[in-house]
C-alpha cells in the first residue's frame, strides 16, 4: 500500500465529498455528506453554511478513518467548491444570513435591468454573464430591497471562504471563485470598483484574492482534532469545481473540452489569457495567473430526468428508468423537449424560461418521453458547445464526467449528437482529484498541472454511430428553431 495520500474535498450543492487518493490518483476511500437546500419562497434557494461546514469536518474525519491511514501519511488537503454562493457575515466572522446558492433566482429583475442598461459593458469587464446566479446580482438585490442581513454585514463570503475563515481565521478567495462573483476582472485580477459601487459594498468587505496553489497552515486546534489531522497539515485553497473538474479529467490543453452532467450541466475549456464572447453566450473565469476557463453552465441536467421520474411516479432505480429509452429510436418518434425546467443559464441566459414538450401524439408512451428528455438535455449541451466552438475553435477531444457519465445510453447519445468520440475517466471524482492534484502541485510533490494526464485512468472511448449522427443533425435544426420561437413566451 502507498505510504503517502492526499485528500480532495469537494463542497458541492447536493453534498460534501471527501476523497482519499494515492499520489498517482488511485481512489482509496470516499465519504459523502448530504447538504440540505431550503426553498422559503418561489425562486429562493438557500443553505445553512454552519451545516455545510460541519459536514465538511465530518467528511474529512470519516474518510481518513475509512481509508485507515495515519496522520503522518496524509500530505495535504485541497479544496473544490461550487460557485456563486454568498453569505452575509458579521464582524465576528459569523453568518447572519443563510447561503444564497447559485440556483437562487430572487434577483432576476435586477439582472434584467442591469442587462438592459449596461449589460455588455459589465460583461466585457468580468466575463461573467448577467444572471441571478451571480453574487453581484444578489448583492444588487440585497441593496435595492434593504435586505436586513446585508445592512448588518461586515463581510461577504462564499461557502468555501466561510469554511476557510472558520478553520484558519483568514479571508481568502481564489481566482476562479472571485471570477464567478461577477465583481472581478479576470484580465487585471482585481475587484472591479465600479461594480462594487453598484452593489453597494467596499473592497474591504471582500476577501483577498489568491492563486489556487495558496497554502494555508495552522488550522485551529479544535478543528484539527475534530478532523483527526495534524494541526500543521497544509491545506491548499484550490479552485471552483468547474476548473478542477477539467483538471481532474485531463481536459487542460487547447482543443480539449470537458462536459459535466450531474444535477446540472456544463461545458468548459481551458484557454490562455482571457476570451470573452461578443455574443454574451459563455463565461470566462480565471484559473491560474495566465489561464482561464471558458464555457457555459446549464441549470438542467439530470434534474430534468429526476423530475420526469418523480412525475411518472416510477419507483425503479435510475438506471432501470433510463433503460426504457433504449426501446425508442433516435428522435423519440417526433417529441422534442426544451429542458428549461429551472429557467436556464447558457445558452439562453433567461431565468424565466420554461420547459416544453413539442410533437406529442396519442401514440406516445413513457419511453418516448424519457428519451425525449435525455435528448433535450444533450441538445442543450450541444448548443452551448457550438457557442464555445465559435470562441475557441472546434474541439479536438471531449471528456465527460458527472452522474450521467455512468449511463452507456447517454454516452452513446453524446457521441452521436456531438458526432465525435467521447472519453470518460474510470474515476467519477474529477473535481476532487483536481483539488487533490492542485494541492500536490502547491506542496511540490508533483511538478505541474499538466502532469496530471499521466495519472488519470481512462475507460474505452464511445464512438459515434454515423446513421444516428445524421438523424440528430436534422432534429437539432428543429430543436433550435423551436427554442428560438419559444423565447417570446418566456416572460
Amino acid at each position: 500500500m502507498s505510504s503517502e495520500f492526499v485528500i480532495g474535498l469537494d463542497i458541492g450543492t447536493t453534498s460534501v465529498k471527501a476523497c482519499v487518493f494515492t499520489l498517482d490518483g488511485k481512489l482509496v476511500a470516499e465519504v459523502e455528506r448530504m447538504n440540505t437546500s431550503f426553498y422559503p419562497k418561489q425562486g429562493w434557494v438557500e443553505q445553512d453554511p454552519i451545516e455545510v461546514e460541519q459536514a465538511a469536518v465530518q467528511a474529512i474525519r470519516e474518510v481518513i478513518t475509512k481509508a485507515a491511514i495515519g496522520k503522518n501519511q496524509l500530505v495535504s488537503i485541497g479544496f473544490s467548491a461550487a460557485m456563486h454562493s454568498i453569505i452575509c457575515i458579521d464582524e465576528k466572522g459569523e453568518p447572519n444570513s443563510p447561503a444564497l446558492i447559485w440556483a437562487d433566482g430572487r434577483g432576476y429583475e435586477q439582472a434584467e435591468n442591469i442587462m438592459k442598461t449596461r449589460g455588455e459593458e459589465v460583461y466585457s469587464k468580468t466575463g461573467t454573464p448577467i444572471h441571478p446566479m451571480t453574487p453581484f446580482v444578489k448583492l444588487v438585490w440585497m441593496n435595492e430591497t434593504n435586505y436586513e442581513p446585508y445592512k448588518r454585514a461586515q463581510y461577504f463570503m462564499s461557502i468555501k471562504e466561510y469554511l476557510l475563515q472558520c478553520w484558519f481565521g483568514q479571508r481568502v478567495i481564489d481566482y476562479s471563485m472571485a471570477s464567478a462573483t461577477g465583481l472581478f476582472n479576470p484580465a487585471t485580477h482585481q475587484w472591479e470598483p465600479e461594480l462594487l459601487e453598484l452593489a453597494g459594498i467596499r473592497e474591504q468587505q471582500l476577501s483577498e484574492v489568491v492563486p489556487p496553489t495558496k497554502i494555508l497552515t495552522g488550522i485551529r486546534q479544535e478543528k484539527a482534532e475534530d478532523m483527526g489531522i495534524n494541526s500543521e497539515m497544509p491545506f491548499v485553497v484550490g479552485a471552483a469545481d468547474g476548473q478542477l473538474a477539467n483538471l481532474g479529467i485531463g481536459a487542460i490543453l487547447p482543443g480539449e473540452v470537458a462536459v459535466s452532467v450531474g444535477t446540472s450541466g456544463a461545458i468548459r475549456q481551458v484557454t490562455q489569457g482571457v476570451r470573452i464572447s461578443k455574443k454574451l453566450e459563455t463565461f470566462c473565469y480565471s484559473f491560474t495567473e495566465d489561464t482561464s476557463i471558458i464555457g457555459g453552465p446549464s441549470n438542467n441536467g439530470g434534474v430534468a430526468l429526476q423530475w420526469l421520474k418523480d412525475f411518472l411516479e416510477d419507483k425503479r432505480s435510475f438506471s432501470e428508468f433510463l433503460s426504457d429509452a433504449e426501446k425508442v429510436a433516435p428522435g423519440a418518434d417526433g417529441i422534442i423537449f426544451l429542458p428549461y425546467l429551472n429557467g436556464e443559464r447558457a445558452p439562453i441566459w433567461n431565468q424565466r424560461a420554461k420547459g416544453n414538450f413539442y410533437g406529442v401524439s396519442i401514440t406516445h408512451k413513457k419511453e418516448h418521453f424519457i428519451r425525449a428528455v435525455l435528448e433535450g438535455i444533450t441538445f442543450n449541451l450541444y448548443q452551448i458547445g457550438k457557442a464555445l466552438e465559435r470562441l475557441a475553435g472546434e474541439p479536438l477531444r471531449i471528456y465527460v464526467n458527472g452522474g450521467l457519465a455512468r449511463s452507456p445510453l447517454f454516452l452513446q447519445m453524446m457521441a452521436d449528437i456531438f458526432d465525435t468520440e467521447i472519453y470518460v475517466s474510470e474515476s467519477h471524482h474529477s473535481a476532487a482529484w483536481g483539488a487533490a492534484w492542485t494541492a500536490l502541485v502547491a506542496i511540490h510533490k508533483v511538478e505541474s498541472f499538466e502532469d496530471i494526464k499521466k495519472n488519470i485512468p481512462m475507460g474505452k472511448a464511445t464512438l459515434p454511430n454515423k446513421e444516428n449522427s445524421d438523424i440528430y443533425k436534422r432534429i437539432y435544426q428543429n430543436y433550435i428553431e423551436l427554442a428560438c420561437e419559444m423565447k417570446k413566451y418566456f416572460r
